[in-house]
């Protein structure tokens, strides 16, 4: 397998909910594992966290996730921006309706300088997204 890069962003305690939210935006295939199914003895109330979640999607995008360990803190969404990029732009739109659909719109999804229709949103989970709709004529 070739090397490749994964978000890896870690939540608070809802990492469940955002992995399954990112599910029904992107699909795919969602493999969650908690502290407890690792066989954490001292896991007490993090026994249903999330150790370790994966998003494994029919475009190749691949995004991870986890609940911080209890007892480490957690600075959530300003260290980390996703960026989805292509030429499908039914694709593209309908991944930027959701995402910004229950979130806050920074740069609304329309035609950039550079010639790409682009947008930025944070969604409700605080996660900030880049989309890009890569424009055809790039002479």
């Amino acid at each position: 397998m070739p090397s490749r890069l994964n978000p890896y962003i870690s939540f608070d305690g809802d990492a469940r909910a955002a992995l399954e939210f990112y599910k029904e935006v992107f699909g795919g295939t969602l493999d969650l594992n908690t502290y407890g199914a690792f066989g954490e003895d001292k896991a007490g109330d993090a026994a249903d966290k999330i150790m370790h979640g994966m998003l494994e999607t029919d475009s190749d995008f691949t995004l991870m996730a986890a609940d911080v360990p209890p007892g480490m803190p957690h600075d959530p969404g300003n260290n980390i921006a996703v960026s989805v990029s292509g030429e499908d732009a039914d694709e593209l739109r309908a991944y930027w309706e959701k995402l910004s659909g229950t979130g806050t719109v920074a740069v609304p999804l329309e035609k950039q300088m550079w010639g790409d229709v682009f947008g930025m949103c944070t969604d409700r989970f605080g996660i900030t997204w880049m989309v890009n709709i890569t424009g055809r004529d790039r002479s």
